[in-house]
């Protein structure tokens, strides 16, 4: 996960027990304002994820999540505030695989073809607001607008005075 984030709660999956562990992240007031600055909108007031994690085996574990925000953000059109409610709920099955290093000493990056394959990681101290985040940004919407604003260009008669077909519209009403 990237140390850039603007949430984390670390948890060691290798002391995960067979009986799983449920925990609920919330982000503080300075993480709100944090999460906010790096999706880019006018303010998060509310960011809670209800995580809970399994066990599959010894290299496979089960993460499934209960995302609640709150966010506000600018109409597109009206500049409006909007407030809008995110409630989503995934889940992801994370496969430790250990970093492994080429003959050169960089890591080598196993992949798989398909994309509903689990999340490979190389640690067992796993980011569980990771996926919190990924999640909300992607249910933020990247243009939102407030109910019945649509955007109108002004209209412009320099513009069709100097158009080459205005001449033909002319001949066409005549």
């Amino acid at each position: 996960m990237d140390a850039g984030r603007p949430l984390r709660r670390i948890y060691d999956l290798g002391d995960l027990s067979n009986a799983g562990y449920e925990t609920t992240v919330t982000a503080s007031v300075v993480e709100l304002n944090s999460i906010a600055a790096w999706e880019g909108v006018d303010a998060v007031v509310r960011f809670e994820g209800q995580v809970t994690l399994e066990r599959l085996s010894a290299t496979r574990f089960a993460y499934q999540a209960l995302l609640s925000a709150d966010v506000l953000q600018s109409c597109v059109v009206t500049l409006e505030p909007i407030g809008t409610q995110i409630s989503r709920r995934f889940s992801r099955e994370l496969h430790y695989i250990p970093a492994r290093f080429d003959e050169k000493g960089g890591a080598v990056t196993l992949g798989y073809a398909e994309d509903d394959t689990p999340d490979e990681i190389d640690s067992l101290k796993f980011d569980l607001a990771g996926p919190l985040l990924e999640e909300f940004s992607l249910a933020v919407d990247p243009f939102p607008r407030a109910g019945g604003a649509e955007f109108r260009p002004p209209h412009d008669e320099t513009v069709e005075a100097d158009n080459p077909f205005a001449v033909l519209k002319g001949l066409k009403r005549g």
